[in-house]
């Protein structure tokens, strides 16, 4: 079992949150005590922050609502800012399971980035019509891309190594499904090594589901467009890091 040092940091961006994120942070503490726990309050209108603090996460409140890729950003400007070299995505809402984060430390031993894969053979979860056609298709577009056989490029949850932090700190995109499709891309056209394990996923501790059955064609197009966007921008080169 990889042993883990103070170094990692694991950032829960978190929209209107205040009925899980607490629980969120517990759990993560729990799961990886030598780490830290940073929320990153994305605009949120309720009590969100307060919750997070009293936790015991350290919180940094954003002024308006920028989306899980501006948080993610802040989350990786923090990580550099601070000297920690390695960084992990936890959703806000409960859906991560905190004890599979050990899972994604380890797979960083021979990876840049690891993805909590969904669709990999653990636990029950699925989604069905137009959007799972979208993720099936974008699974394998990105898996020539990533030279990698990937099944899970839309999970929120991940690992990031050093190469990584260095890269997404600066490069990171805001824009929509740009934390996880358009991310994954930057990464593997800049030489990011990309790997999988499978993870199970819970059901939400609290809030709104952010998709509804009805946004499925709006996800499938706005997911092509995200992978062909990232595909249209010049490489990035990751630089002083090893």
């Amino acid at each position: 079992m990889r042993s883990i040092d103070p170094s990692v940091l694991v950032v829960i961006p978190a929209l209107n949150e205040e009925d899980s994120v607490g629980e969120v942070v517990r759990a993560v503490v729990s799961a990886v005590p030598s780490a830290r726990c940073l929320v990153v309050d994305d605009g949120s209108s309720d009590r969100t922050a307060e919750r997070a603090a009293a936790a015991g996460a350290i919180v940094l409140s954003l002024p308006y609502n920028l989306g899980v890729g501006g948080a993610m950003r802040t989350g990786f400007r923090f990580a550099r800012a601070h000297d920690y070299r390695t960084v992990v995505q936890v959703d806000a809402d409960g859906q991560h399971d905190p004890s599979a984060i050990l899972q994604l430390l380890e797979g960083l031993d021979e990876a840049d980035l690891v993805i909590g894969a969904r669709f990999a053979g653990i636990g029950d979860y699925g989604v069905r019509g137009p959007r799972r056609w979208a993720m099936r298709v974008l699974a394998t577009v990105m898996s020539r891309v990533a030279r990698t056989r990937l099944t899970d490029v839309t999970s929120g949850f991940k690992a990031a190594g050093p190469r990584a932090v260095a890269l997404f700190a600066d490069n990171f995109p805001a824009e929509y499904l740009g934390d996880t499709i358009e991310a994954l891309v930057i990464g593997a056209r800049a030489g990011l090594t990309i790997r999988q394990v499978p993870v199970a996923m819970r059901q939400r501790q609290g809030g709104e589901p952010s998709h509804r059955p009805w946004k499925a064609a709006v996800y499938l197009t706005r997911a092509c467009a995200a992978f062909l966007l990232a595909m249209l921008r010049p490489r990035t080169p990751i630089e002083g890091v090893r």
